[in-house]
């Protein structure tokens, strides 16, 4: 079973294929330059191992949140491979992600800096999403209540006064194991309709439709 995996939401962007539950190949792309990179990454590794996308039993991306442009760039590509190779998609949220880098017997919060003094919020249980929210310090402080908290970003957590958990960002690892439950389970996503995960709006939705 092989597998693409594309990640462009973080500081760094990542392409890699899998084949069954081992990585074979990982490329890294510099930061903001994902818009240029990323096809050109896809074809290098693809045409490395003379894999096809049609050969593809799915395509693996990250959907944010994360940088609008990252965003859209992962979630585009990965969307129009999947429709030109007739391939199933797995669009999977940064903070499951990150949550799922901890076993934890309860809840877990998992938070990501979303600039302009507020966090992206995803709080899981066993696995399952709860909630996900854009909040500001003081909300994060009455969702850590009970819930181990954890990040992927050392800003996030000195900036929490302490008690939070840092992990390595998510990379090619915890998405091929994600995206092999997912495949298990059949929860598959749907191509034509699945959208970013931004959680903020973009500034020009604000300035048409206020706050």
């Amino acid at each position: 079973m092989r597998l693409l995996l594309i990640n462009t939401c973080g500081a760094e962007g990542v392409v890699a294929l899998a084949e069954d539950a081992s990585i074979l190949a990982v490329e890294l792309l510099p930061g903001r330059s994902s818009s240029e990179n990323l096809l050109p990454a896809v074809r290098r590794l693809m045409e490395a191992r003379s894999w096809r996308v049609g050969d593809l039993a799915a395509i693996a991306v990250v959907i944010g949140p994360g940088s609008f442009t990252g965003v859209r760039v992962g979630l585009s590509a990965a969307k129009g491979l999947c429709e030109a190779g007739g391939v199933g998609l797995l669009a999977m949220s940064r903070l499951a992600l990150v949550a799922a880098s901890v076993d934890a017997g309860s809840e877990v919060l998992a938070v990501l800096d979303a600039g302009r003094g507020e966090y992206f919020c995803g709080v899981y249980g066993a696995g399952v999403r709860v909630s996900e929210q854009l909040l500001r310090a003081e909300g994060v402080t009455a969702l850590r209540q009970q819930r181990e908290v954890v990040t992927c970003e050392a800003r996030v957590a000195e900036s929490l006064d302490g008690g939070v958990k840092l992990v390595a960002e998510p990379g090619p690892e915890r998405m091929l194991a994600m995206a092999l439950t997912r495949i298990e389970t059949g929860e598959w996503s749907d191509v034509a309709s699945v959208d970013a995960n931004y959680l903020r709006r973009t500034d020009a939705e604000i300035l048409v439709h206020g706050r």
